[in-house]
C-alpha cells in the first residue's frame, strides 16, 4: 500500500523573504514621488493643489483597498488576491512610467494605492503559515520592510531624476513588483481557510465618491472662489454622500468600517487621533519639498535640488527609526496613553517651529526630524490603544478603521494645505504667507490630536466592546 503524497512545505523564511519584497516595493512607491513633486508641477505646468492629487489619489485608493482587500483574501484565498493586488500595482506603475499627462499619472497613482491592501493579506499569510511563536516577528519584519522602502524612496529620486528622468522613478520599482508577483505565485502557499461573506461595495463606492467630491471642491476653491455656488455645491454634495456612506455602514451586517464601535470611547478617541495624525503626516509631504526647492530669489525658498531635498527629508526616516525603537521602553515607563500624547506634542512642535522659523535649510531639517520623532514615539501606542478598546475578535476591524481614517485625514489635510499654498502667489510662485497658513493648518490638526489623546482611556481602564447580538456573539465582520 503506497504512502500518501505529502504536500511540499515552503520554508517560512522563504515566504517571509517574498512578502518583504512586496512590502519594500510598496514602501518605495509610497515615498519616491515626494521629493519630485515640484518636478511634476514644473513638467506638467500644474498648480500646487493639482499636483498634490498625485499623493491624494494614492491615499484615497489605499483607504478603500485596505478596507476591502483583506476581506477578499479571506473569501477567495490570500495568495490569489495578493497576486492580483501585485498585478494591479505593477499595471499602475507601468502606466505611471508611460504617463505623459498629469491626469494619467494621477490615475496610475490611484491604481498603485490599491496595493495598500497587500498588508492585511501579508499579515494573514504569516498567521496561516508561521509557527505561533514566529508570527509577531514576521509581521514586525514586514512592517519594517515598508519603513525601509519608504526611506529608500526618499533618498534615491534625486539621482534617478537627474540622470534618467522622472519616468524612471516608476520603471525601476516596476521590475521589483513584477519579481514580487512571480515569486508570490511560485513560492507562497495558498491558505486553505475560507470565510463566507461579501464585500460591501455600496459602502466602498459611497466612501470614495463622497471624499473625492469634497476634495475636488477644495481643489477648485482657488479658481472658483470659496463662496462660489460650484465650490459650495460640490463640497455639500460630497458631505451628503459621506452621510449616506455612514448610514449604509450602520445598517449593514458586514460593514467596511463598523460604525457601532465608534460609540466606544477608546475607539472614537484613537480614531480622531489617527485622522489628525494622518493629516499632519501626509499633508507635510505637500509642503516640505516645495519649500525646499523654491528658488532663493523668493526670499524664503532654499533652492535645493531633488537630491538635497531627499537628504533633508531623510532626517524623518532616521528619527522614526531611532524613536520607534525606543517607543516600547517609553510606553513601559509612562504608559501607552502618555506616550501617544507625547508623540502628538512632539509632532505639534515640529509644525509650530517651522511656522515661525524657516530662515535656513537646517530649520527644515529640524522640523522634519521632530516630526519623525513624534511619529516614532506615538505610532505604536496609537495602534495598541485602538485595538485594546475592543474584543480580540474585533482587532482587525479596529486596526483597519484606524488605518483608513489616517489615510483619509492625510488626503483631506494634504489637499487643504496645497490649496492654501496655491492661493497665495507672487509673480507666479508661491508666497511665504501660503506656507505659513498651511503650517498653521497642520498645527490645528495636531492640537486636536493632542486633545483627543488626552481623552483616550488608559490601557487598564479601556473596556472591550460588549456583544450587541447575543445570537452571534456580537461579531460583525469589518
Amino acid at each position: 500500500m503506497s504512502a500518501a503524497v505529502q504536500p511540499i512545505r515552503i520554508s517560512p523564511n522563504r515566504i517571509l523573504a517574498v512578502l518583504l519584497v512586496s512590502a519594500l516595493s510598496y514602501g518605495i512607491l509610497g515615498s519616491i514621488i515626494v521629493p519630485a513633486l515640484p518636478t511634476f508641477q514644473h513638467d506638467f505646468d500644474a498648480s500646487q493643489n493639482a499636483v498634490t492629487w498625485i499623493l491624494t489619489a494614492y491615499l484615497l485608493a489605499g483607504a478603500a483597498a485596505t478596507a476591502i482587500i483583506g476581506r477578499l483574501g479571506d473569501m477567495y484565498g490570500k495568495k490569489r488576491v495578493l497576486v492580483v493586488t501585485l498585478t494591479v500595482l505593477a499595471a499602475g506603475t507601468l502606466l505611471a512610467a508611460l504617463a505623459s499627462s498629469l491626469g494619467v499619472l494621477i490615475a496610475a497613482r490611484a491604481m498603485q494605492g490599491v496595493a495598500g491592501g497587500l498588508f492585511p493579506l501579508a499579515f494573514g499569510i504569516v498567521r496561516d503559515e508561521f509557527p505561533r511563536e514566529r508570527v509577531a516577528h514576521g509581521i514586525g519584519l514586514i512592517s519594517a520592510g515598508l519603513g525601509i522602502g519608504g526611506g529608500i524612496g526618499i533618498v534615491v529620486p534625486g539621482v534617478i531624476v537627474d540622470r534618467l528622468g522622472w519616468h524612471w522613478l516608476f520603471w525601476i520599482p516596476f521590475a521589483i513588483i513584477v519579481l514580487a508577483a512571480v515569486l508570490t505565485w511560485r513560492l507562497v502557499p495558498e491558505s486553505p481557510v475560507r470565510v463566507l461573506g461579501r464585500v460591501n461595495w455600496p459602502a466602498a463606492v459611497s466612501m470614495v465618491t463622497g471624499f473625492t467630491a469634497i476634495l475636488l471642491g477644495v481643489t477648485q476653491a482657488t479658481t472658483w472662489g470659496w463662496g462660489s455656488p460650484k465650490t459650495i455645491g460640490l463640497i455639500a454634495a460630497g458631505l451628503l454622500v459621506c452621510a449616506l456612506w455612514v448610514l449604509i455602514e450602520i445598517r449593514s451586517r458586514e460593514p467596511l468600517i463598523d460604525m457601532t464601535m465608534m460609540r466606544v470611547r477608546g475607539v472614537w478617541t484613537t480614531n480622531v487621533v489617527a485622522f489628525m495624525f494622518g493629516g499632519g503626516m501626509y499633508a507635510s509631504l505637500a509642503i516640505y519639498p516645495e519649500l525646499a526647492q523654491l528658488p532663493t530669489s523668493t526670499g524664503f525658498g532654499y533652492g535645493a535640488s531633488i537630491t538635497t531635498t531627499g537628504l533633508y527629508l531623510l532626517s524623518e526616516t532616521v528619527a522614526v527609526a531611532i524613536f520607534g525603537s525606543l517607543a516600547g521602553r517609553i510606553s513601559a515607563r509612562i504608559g501607552a496613553k502618555a506616550t501617544l500624547t507625547t508623540g502628538c506634542v512632539v509632532m505639534l512642535a515640529s509644525f509650530v517651529f517651522l511656522a515661525v522659523q524657516r530662515a535656513h535649510p537646517y530649520d527644515l531639517v529640524i522640523s522634519v526630524a521632530l516630526m519623525g520623532a513624534g511619529l516614532g514615539i506615538g505610532f505604536a501606542s496609537l495602534s495598541n490603544l485602538s485595538v485594546n478598546a475592543v474584543r480580540p475578535d474585533q482587532t482587525g476591524a479596529a486596526s483597519g478603521m484606524n488605518t483608513v481614517l489616517r489615510m483619509i485625514g492625510g488626503a483631506i489635510a494634504g489637499q487643504l494645505a496645497a490649496t492654501l499654498i496655491a492661493g497665495q502667489q507672487v509673480d507666479g510662485l508661491p508666497a511665504t504667507e501660503g506656507f505659513t497658513q498651511a503650517l498653521w493648518l497642520l498645527v490645528g490638526c495636531l492640537v486636536l490630536a493632542v486633545l483627543a489623546s488626552l481623552l483616550v482611556p488608559h490601557l487598564r481602564d479601556a473596556p472591550a466592546v460588549e456583544p450587541e447580538h447575543p445570537g452571534d456573539g456580537g461579531r460583525r465582520p469589518a
